[in-house]
């Protein structure tokens, strides 16, 4: 409980204004910095609307994520004020981990999932706009560790501590806290 309350008071303290939700029934849009190699999720609520966490569990395909997030209790701390951006492994990017990695993980929601799952949260709310200029360059997760930027033409990929690289799939899909990039890959705070 300590540790949920430690990463929201960091985040708050670290984000800026979270956008506005309104009732306006359209579906979120996306726009991208970085090739678009997914569908774009179609919640069943606007996602100005609804927080990180029912936007990505309206999506269909961060099952595994939501389950992550409730194992580790982070669920309230992301349907928390933020705003947050969160880089949102898909089902499928859980699934290429090596057998049995997320059931280690799972099994340890205190210590390494957690710290798995706020190294795939960066303080403020980042659009792809703001990531075109990044190139290079290293940016501080809510878990403490860095996360290594790169962009090529419109691919923006993030590399983690373990030398690991993720290619940015989606990008801007707002929530009433925050802003969610599509990922597909986990990252990893070591090695």
């Amino acid at each position: 409980m300590r540790r949920t309350l430690a990463v929201t008071a960091a985040l708050t303290l670290a984000l800026t204004v979270a956008a506005c939700g309104t009732d306006d029934p359209e579906p979120a849009t996306t726009t991208s910095a970085a090739a678009a190699t997914t569908e774009a999720p179609t919640p069943t609520e606007t996602a100005a609307a609804a927080d990180i966490v029912d936007t990505a569990v309206a999506a269909g395909s961060f099952t595994t994520l939501a389950t992550a997030l409730e194992a580790a209790g982070l669920v309230d701390t992301l349907k928390g004020d933020g705003p947050f951006t969160v880089f949102a492994p898909t089902d499928d990017a859980f699934a290429a981990l090596p057998e049995g990695a997320v059931d280690d993980l799972l099994a340890d929601p205190d210590g390494a999932l957690t710290d798995v799952l706020t190294y795939h949260v960066v303080p403020g709310k980042v659009l792809a706009a703001d990531v075109v200029g990044l190139d290079g360059q290293a940016v501080k997760t809510v878990q403490g560790g860095e996360l290594t930027v790169g962009v090529e033409g419109d691919t923006v990929t993030l590399t983690d501590a373990a030398g690991g690289t993720v290619t940015v799939t989606q990008t801007d899909i707002e929530a009433s806290n925050g802003v969610i990039h599509v990922i597909d890959g986990v990252l990893m705070p070591t090695g």
